[in-house]
């Protein structure tokens, strides 16, 4: 099993804060993608680095295998709705409890 995280930035370049909605379609576009979806909006975690600072939020999923092409298209489609010059998508191996 693995579990693959996006990290957003809460707001663009400028300080504008991206709209609800558009967090609701990512997690909306997961869900149906995946068996399900962890967001974490709420309380954005920070995220800090030598360029600056931002409030980010993470997405989660768990999927038996990676699809690196699927993801490396998900990522590009991300960055250009966030306007973003690089999105983090990792993941990593799990196991359930």
């Amino acid at each position: 099993m693995q579990l693959v995280q996006i990290l957003l930035p809460r707001t663009d370049n400028a300080g504008k804060p991206f709209a609800r909605e558009d967090f609701d379609r990512v997690k909306d576009e997961l869900a149906l993608r995946f068996d399900g979806v962890t967001a974490y909006l709420r309380t954005p975690a920070e995220g800090v680095w030598r360029q600056g600072e931002d409030e980010i939020v993470i997405f989660e999923v768990m999927t038996e295998e990676v699809d690196l092409p699927e993801w490396r298209r998900r990522r590009s489609e991300l960055e250009r709705r966030f306007r973003q010059d690089q999105v983090v998508i990792r993941y990593l191996p799990m196991a359930l409890v």
